[in-house]
């Protein structure tokens, strides 16, 4: 079933109007009539299945069925900070990062990344980012849009580290089993927290010609940790899939242990 994410304002207690994009694709791609049904998330608290009422020129009514349970996001937030990869591939990890379960995308620039970044075309860029996450999202079934954030420079991305529970940084020169010991140690410490807020978890990965050994003890002297990620070379987009759905499976996202 379609399912759509809109604005906390638009959800009340009984109606939901859905406007924009979405509103089109119901009205122009779907083809929807009164009476159909979709389902409609504010991507915060609240998730209905909802039918249709009414549809006009890019706004769409529609009344409240059932209230849903939003169950379908991971037990830990992962933050994927990428490092700008060339192409279009920043759209890749995007897309599939918010498929597999991250929740948050930090780009930044290190000192091999070879994008050259123009001011001019950084807001459209971020949109675009921020429409393929929503898009994907609803794809896939999120409960919750994953934050794309604006690029950071490296001395940012390192300040920002220290907001995660726990941050490692993809190094091929380290053993792939200290990243699974260093998983299940991040989530059962944050687990044993008073106050019940989710464990938050950061992988950084390089781009195409990795990091240097500069970065990387910068990075260990931010408190991250170099964890490897097995014993051949990984693509920066794979890396960053690989090394996310390490950390779901370890968390017991996909049968690991808890």
């Amino acid at each position: 079933m379609q399912r759509y994410f809109i604005h906390p304002d638009e959800f009340t207690d009984a109606v939901v109007t859905i406007t924009g994009d979405d509103a089109h694709h119901l009205i122009r791609v779907m083809r929807a009539k009164p009476g159909d049904t979709c389902i409609v998330s504010d991507g915060v608290s609240r998730e209905a299945l909802v039918r249709i009422r009414s549809l006009e020129d890019r706004q769409v009514t529609a009344d409240i069925v059932d209230r849903l349970p939003m169950e379908n996001e991971a037990a830990v937030d992962v933050w994927i900070a990428q490092s700008l990869p060339k192409g279009d591939k920043m759209e890749l990890v995007i897309q599939k990062g918010t498929e597999i379960g991250a929740v948050r995308f930090l780009p930044f620039v290190s000192e091999r990344t070879v994008v050259q970044l123009d001011g001019k075309k950084e807001g459209k860029r971020l949109e675009r980012w921020q429409k393929i996450a929503k898009e994907a999202a609803e794809q896939a079934h999120r409960n919750r849009v994953p934050a794309v954030e604006s690029v950071l420079s490296w001395k940012e991305l390192l300040r920002t580290a220290s907001e995660a529970d726990a941050a490692w940084i993809c190094y091929e020169k380290q053993d792939a089993q200290q990243l699974r010991r260093a998983i299940r140690e991040a989530i059962a410490k944050g687990n044993g927290r008073t106050g019940g807020s989710r464990v938050k978890l950061m992988l950084i990965v390089g781009p195409e010609g990795g990091f240097s050994e500069r970065e990387v003890s910068e990075a260990e002297a931010a408190g991250c940790v170099a964890v490897g990620l097995g014993k051949r070379i990984l693509r920066t987009e794979t890396a960053a899939m690989v090394g996310l759905t390490c950390i779901l499976y370890e968390s017991g996202e996909m049968g690991g242990e808890r």
